[in-house]
């Protein structure tokens, strides 16, 4: 792999980091306002309906996103014809929600929820369109065309929900917020990226490029409807309150994981792609990604689970103090992610989503006896088997590139060890800052500030690896 393709790979990540970045600030300082205006009630009543469109988001994409950025020359004719397919696909699942919001009101026994559903699936129509412009984007590594669509919605999404709150239109604040997002991010990315769907169809392209997208498409439904099922059953046998907990403990260190690893994926799959012939550079890319991305996520997640009781009484109040464990829980399962990122990216690029597939199987079998196991214990039971089961997949999603790549699980521990055992040091010492009698916004800047300095010092000390590749490129971009 060339020093420019490298540098282009980071370039695009960094472009890519940029955007989830800005984002996913902006979202976090709007749901931090919200989650101060609305109760966490209203926040539990749309977390009902969304768990019914986040499955069929899912649909959206039906694997042929992935497939097109996975073939090698895909064109016109492709692109075309998966937009098209795409566009019918996402009317025939707005009707399908659409007619079955009674019944999904039903199953919670709230029939309020009959219109906030069939709005929300409005979301599922906007994203038909946009699906194809997001691969065509991922497929040419345009990764700065990302940075605009997605701030604009999230800007345009901002100033709705809020104005919508403080008007006190409540969970119809929420709704709009989502469906103005995606509709200005589509907007944007239709105007910025010159593509545009040819009259051209071809069912013979269809059917290769379902071929490999479908198994895809069969991993990401059962991934989600896993991910969902625990939402899902706390919504039928507890409160919308304690879905709420449940949701906003996931939801913060969600926003740093989304950054990070949304930006890895994106840009590592094509990339991978491009190289699938030569086992050596998928390998050399699946181990820097390992390596760089659990060196980053190590301090943020640590931190932000020992610090988690002051975040949380600083910026949502105490009325949502009993999300802190839940955080605390979710740091700790999101902190390996990028573990399973790689691996599964490899996977992918290599052209093997038969094996994905049965790799996903595999692990939601061992979810589900986990959720079965301890659902009947409570939110907080459930949490817990969560991590569990994240801990058993990291296994699970190693193995196969033990032969495929030549580098094991235990190899891939080794490499991020160094940065995890530096990450929970500074944790332990910014967790005795709390200890203080200081303010509280006092004590979170001290313990922010005592945690930067330990981890980056710790690695100059240390001479963590992944340090000075990450310093070595980002000096590299920064003169370029």
């Amino acid at each position: 792999m060339g020093k420019k393709e490298n540098e282009k790979i980071f370039s695009n990540l960094i472009w890519r980091f940029a955007e989830r970045s800005g984002a996913q600030l902006v979202a976090f300082v709007v749901s931090v306002v919200l989650a101060r205006m609305l109760s966490p009630d209203i926040y539990g009543t749309v977390a009902l309906i969304n768990v019914f469109t986040n499955i069929l988001q899912v649909f959206v994409d039906s694997g042929l996103g992935n497939a097109l950025i996975q073939k090698k020359d895909a064109d016109d004719v492709d692109f075309s014809t998966v937009f098209y397919v795409n566009l019918l696909f996402c009317g025939l699942l707005y009707v399908l929600l659409f007619l079955c919001a009674p019944l999904i009101a039903g199953f919670y026994h709230d029939m309020s929820l009959v219109p906030l559903t069939r709005v929300v699936g409005i979301t599922l129509l906007v994203a038909g369109i946009k699906n194809i412009q997001q691969a065509y984007v991922s497929k040419h590594m345009m990764f700065r065309k990302f940075f605009f669509s997605t701030l604009g919605g999230t800007i345009a999404a901002a100033v709705v929900g809020i104005s919508m709150a403080m008007a006190g239109y409540g969970a119809w604040a929420l709704v709009a917020q989502q469906i103005i997002n995606v509709s200005i991010d589509t907007i944007i990315l239709w105007i910025t990226v010159k593509w545009r769907p040819k009259k051209m169809f071809s069912m013979r392209r269809l059917k290769g490029l379902f071929s490999y997208g479908w198994k895809l498409l069969m991993s990401s439904l059962i991934d989600i409807l896993y991910k969902n099922s625990r939402q899902l059953v706390i919504g039928k046998l507890y409160s919308a309150s304690d879905l709420a907990y449940y949701n906003k403990g996931r939801q913060f260190p969600n926003y740093v994981i989304t950054n990070i690893n949304s930006a890895i994926d994106s840009v590592l799959f094509p990339a991978m792609s491009k190289r699938q012939d030569s086992r050596q550079d998928v390998r050399l890319m699946t181990r820097q990604s390992i390596k760089v991305s659990a060196y980053v996520m190590a301090p943020l997640m640590m931190g932000l689970a020992f610090t988690a009781d002051s975040v949380v009484r600083l910026l949502l109040t105490d009325k949502w103090i009993e999300c802190v464990p839940y955080l605390r829980i979710f740091c700790i399962t999101f902190m390996f992610w990028p573990i399973h990122t790689a691996n599964l990216n490899a996977i992918k690029a290599m052209g093997r989503s038969d094996l994905f597939l049965k790799l996903e199987i595999l692990k939601k079998c061992v979810g589900v006896v986990l959720l079965l196991t301890t659902m009947w214990f409570g939110p907080m039971a459930m949490a817990y088997s969560m991590l569990v089961s994240s801990m058993a997949s990291q296994i699970i999603n190693s193995w196969p590139n033990r032969k495929l790549l030549g580098y094991s699980y235990v190899e891939q521990i080794r490499d991020v060890i160094p940065g995890i055992l530096l990450a929970v040091v500074m944790g332990s010492v910014v967790w005795c800052v709390s200890l203080t009698d200081w303010p509280i916004l006092l004590v979170f800047i001290t313990q922010v500030l005592l945690g930067a300095v330990i981890y980056i010092a710790g690695s100059a000390i240390f001479r963590i690896e992944a340090f000075g590749y990450l310093k070595g490129f980002l000096a590299a971009f920064v003169k370029k």
